[in-house]
């Protein structure tokens, strides 16, 4: 079995924002360079799902996502923020940790699927603690890789 998405080091990251704005810019322009999409339309996508509701999942984590035509699997971007930023999460604390996904235009199971996925992951103390402490991106991607290579098999 294969991992429900892939995730570049690149895409990996530990940034300062000041606004949830600032992440979901930060988090279109990961993408588009990393993955060679167009930021402006993966930001417009990204807020498109946000106005239906902040993806402000609780406990300092965040899961902005959207589907962009063009994918031909999902792919993630992961950033740990310096300092925690208001992100209206349903718990109302704010965030430290934005894991983005981004889907094909038509993976309606797959997405969910990976959404999935992303939540078990973050519900998971001690991978939480883990991603927390992470000296670098580079240590942040190494867990990540683990759990999400550890999960597919």
């Amino acid at each position: 079995m294969t991992a429900l998405f892939s995730i570049d080091p690149l895409a990996v990251r530990i940034i300062r924002a000041e606004s949830k704005p600032q992440i979901l810019g930060a988090l279109a322009e990961c993408f588009g360079g990393v993955y060679a999409l167009d930021s402006d339309h993966v930001l417009e996508r990204i807020e498109e799902r946000e106005k239906l509701g902040s993806t402000g999942f609780g406990r300092g984590v965040a899961i902005p996502h959207a589907r962009i035509e063009g994918l031909v699997r999902p792919v993630a971007a992961f950033f740990r923020l310096e300092e925690p930023v208001a992100f209206e999460a349903a718990d109302g604390m704010p965030v430290d940790i934005v894991f983005g996904l981004l889907s094909p235009e038509q993976a309606g199971a797959t997405h969910l699927q990976a959404l999935a996925a992303i939540s078990r992951l973050m519900r998971d103390e001690r991978m939480h603690e883990r991603l927390s402490a992470a000296p670098d991106a580079d240590a942040l991607y190494a867990l990540l890789v683990n759990v999400i290579d550890r999960d597919a098999a």
